[in-house]
């Protein structure tokens, strides 16, 4: 009888296991990628991943990392998203080959959770100036402002603070396992499930001091898609987009001016600047380059009006080339104009901009010759004895004409002028 009470006990024990855990909800984390740069654009991405994961009520938001780093603004506009979320941030630098490089390592050690897969590395993040090198004064002002920073946070996670200062002050990088035994990181996983499997049950310490326990168990993972708008904007912030975009627009803007009425050019020309100043707009621009770009356009349109023999047009095409590699103050090469797109849109920028305005301004510079002023220039016929007054053949007309001094029929002459229907003309053998 024992028996059969033992076994009733376990299946009723085992039916409310399964009851219970039937009733308690699967936790959700949701998952945002960043492999890009750090800009204003992934800085709106995240703030849109940490604000739905929040929304949505998730057990945390995991964030897969790979970043050669960015700005400084958009930077410190991630991190604070990041720590002052109401849901654990996980920032996980996969996967294998990834890094957290310079600005990404901020976001690395801001995290609530810090990991990494192995074959990844983190660290470089000595400050890059935008627009070259300051004063040293100043210079040790924002590496100071900056390693400040990094400290406010990484003391608050009980992590390494002075492996963290490293990769600051002396742009030390960590492997994986460098950093986890440097306590700079949480957890190494291979995969997203194992990260999960490793973090139920762990415990984090919030910003504010809290402790706070993961439950992950079963977690399902939910990716977060960028938007439409996101992904239009990440691809208009490249710069060599931005340039390229740039360059069309002026042309096709000018095209429109030169042939009034099209309209599709114009309008089409009009969006594309828009959309480049737009993308200039979100990133550092150098005000010199600015002008190297004023100056060339100025010597272009003046090789093309006045004519310099090349010179102008050669010199503003160093110009605008040199504008155009200068043109974004990038704190890392992915940020920069890459010099191929440079040279190649300056040097045909600068033969098409010559060329257009030169027929513009031989186009001006002709008189619009309609009727008798269509004839100056032309050669006619005596068809008679001019004295001084006669008729003459012209394109095949006959006109009256009258000449300075007497010219005998069947003599070649050359209309210099009229008075209204009276040609003026002269012996072409005068001329």
């Amino acid at each position: 009888m024992f028996p059969k009470i033992r076994n009733f006990a376990a299946a009723l024990l085992a039916f409310a296991s399964f009851v219970e855990a039937q009733s308690t909800p699967q936790p959700v984390v949701d998952k945002f990628v960043l492999a890009d740069t750090i800009q204003a654009v992934t800085a709106g991405q995240l703030s849109r991943a940490i604000a739905r994961a929040n929304a949505d009520g998730a057990a945390a938001l995991l964030v897969e990392l790979d970043t050669p780093g960015g700005l400084v603004d958009s930077m410190r506009a991630m991190t604070g998203a990041i720590l002052t979320s109401r849901v654990p941030v996980i920032v996980y630098v996969a996967p294998a080959g990834s890094r957290a490089g310079s600005a990404g390592f901020f976001l690395l050690e801001a995290a609530d959770v810090a990991a990494m897969a192995p074959g990844t590395n983190a660290g470089a993040a000595h400050v890059v100036f935008e627009f070259g090198q300051p004063d040293p004064i100043l210079s040790q002002k924002v590496e100071n402002d900056s390693e400040a920073f990094l400290r406010s946070f990484v003391s608050k996670r009980n992590r390494n603070q002075d492996a963290a200062l490293a990769a600051v002050q002396n742009s030390r990088s960590y492997s994986a396992e460098e950093a986890l035994a440097q306590h700079l990181i949480d957890v190494t996983a291979a995969s997203d499930a194992e990260l999960i499997a490793q973090l139920d049950g762990h415990e984090i310490t919030r910003i504010d001091g809290r402790k706070q326990v993961l439950h992950l168990a079963h977690a399902r993972i939910q990716l977060l898609q960028p938007t439409l708008r996101e992904n239009l904007l990440d691809w208009f912030i490249n710069p060599n987009v931005a340039v390229l975009m740039l360059a069309c627009g002026v042309l096709l803007i000018y095209f429109e001016f030169n042939t009034p009425g099209t309209i599709v050019p114009g309008a089409l020309g009009a969006l594309m600047v828009l959309m480049a100043l737009f993308a200039f707009n979100l990133l550092p621009i150098r005000y010199t380059s600015v002008l190297l770009l004023i100056a060339a356009v100025v010597l272009l349109v003046l090789e093309a009006k006045f004519g310099g023999h090349g010179a102008l047009a050669i010199t503003g095409i160093v110009c605008l080339t040199l504008g155009m590699m200068t043109l974004v103050a990038a704190p890392i090469p992915e940020l920069d104009i890459h010099p191929w797109v440079a040279i190649s849109v300056s040097v045909a920028v600068g033969l098409v901009t010559v060329f257009l305005i030169r027929l513009a301004v031989r186009a001006r510079r002709m008189k619009t010759r309609l009727g008798v002023d269509a004839l100056i220039g032309r050669t006619a016929s005596a068809m008679e004895a001019l004295t001084p007054e006669g008729h003459v053949l012209v394109e095949g007309e006959i006109w009256m004409a009258k000449a300075e001094e007497e010219i005998a029929a069947g003599t070649q002459v050359r209309v210099t002028g009229h008075d209204d229907y009276l040609l003026r003309v002269s012996p072409l053998s005068t001329h």
